[in-house]
């Protein structure tokens, strides 16, 4: 998906990334690593990923710690946020809220402040408002479906769109992911999301592992390395302002993500079709992102969900490591 020539534009260039532990982060740490960046990462996080890349354990809700980190860095890639399941969203709120516009406004502040060159932010679908297919522009005078994150997450793309009007400001990119999953994901079974809770329950040989509904519900499954190359594009060829999408152009039920799953590993399930299915159908249209930024999701359900389930043996306990927002303070 990026070119020996796309990424010869990252060679020995300083590359700050916020969030740089989590799925989506350590894909790009790694890519721009390989390729001959300076790359930092930045996070709270009790995570190494690599003996070759910087880690810096800080705060991005202190304004002064982002100046400072972020003092003489070519390129950032802001992809920083809070995951969690829908529970904890509805019962969390503030939890969500709060850090995440402290985070945006912090590090796009602190970058236009050191004359960064280039940018991307990563939203989410969340900021979406309801819809069956995603496609960038429509009904954008409707509230996010997830209220708090989704406003906040609104809250930076607007941040980039003011600087772009007062200061110019063009290199500052936005991605929209949908549900990403990979190497790298919470698996935090109090706030995990789909993939990632079933992983833990089959690892954990619930017999028979119950899914919630009747397993109808469609939703868009994006692999975290084929994320972390679209959102380099972004960076690369520039959103001019505006934000894409990056799913994996294809929809699935959550009974074909089950099966999926048992084609490779031995487990017995069945849908509690007492319980909510979801909403119907939820898919991300990337055709923007294939014309804008060249962006090829490359990783298969199958190919994707193995990866998963090979790191995840080894590391089902790296979410014990990570920042726990949803306890009470």
């Amino acid at each position: 998906m990026i070119s020996n020539e796309i990424l010869s534009d990252f060679v020995n260039k300083k590359v700050l990334i916020t969030g740089g532990t989590g799925l989506i982060g350590r894909e790009i740490a790694k890519i721009l690593s390989d390729a001959g960046s300076d790359v930092t990462v930045v996070s709270l996080d009790n995570i190494k990923i690599s003996e070759s890349i910087k880690h810096i354990h800080g705060d991005l809700t202190d304004l002064n710690f982002c100046k400072d980190i972020i003092n003489g860095i070519d390129y950032v890639f802001h992809v920083a946020g809070i995951k969690g399941s829908i529970d904890v969203t509805i019962n969390n709120p503030a939890s969500f809220f709060v850090p995440l516009l402290m985070f945006n406004t912090n590090v796009l502040e602190a970058s236009r402040l050191n004359n960064v060159k280039k940018l991307v932010y990563t939203s989410s679908i969340g900021a979406y408002s309801a819809a069956e297919i995603f496609k960038e522009g429509e009904n954008e005078d409707k509230e996010p479906m997830d209220m708090f994150p989704g406003w906040a997450k609104r809250m930076a793309e607007l941040q980039i769109k003011a600087y772009a009007k007062q200061y110019g400001l063009n290199t500052y990119s936005i991605v929209r992911p949908c549900n990403v999953y990979g190497p790298g994901d919470n698996f935090d079974p109090k706030n995990a999301m789909v993939i990632p809770t079933l992983m833990q329950r089959i690892f954990n040989k619930e017999n028979p592992v119950v899914v919630w509904g009747d397993g109808s519900a469609i939703r868009d499954f994006a692999y975290s390395s084929d994320v972390a190359k679209g959102t380099i594009l972004a960076l690369h060829h520039g959103t001019n302002g505006k934000y894409v999408n990056l799913g994996s152009g294809d929809g699935y039920s959550i009974k074909e993500l089950v099966e999926t799953l048992a084609e490779f590993l031995d487990f017995n399930y069945e849908f509690d079709t007492s319980k909510p299915s979801g909403f119907p159908r939820r898919i991300m249209d990337i055709n923007l992102a294939r014309e804008m930024i060249k962006y090829q999701p490359e990783t298969s359900l199958l190919q994707g969900l193995k990866n998963t389930w090979e790191w995840f043996k080894d590391n089902a306990d790296e979410y014990k490591d990570k920042q726990n927002y949803f306890v009470s303070k």
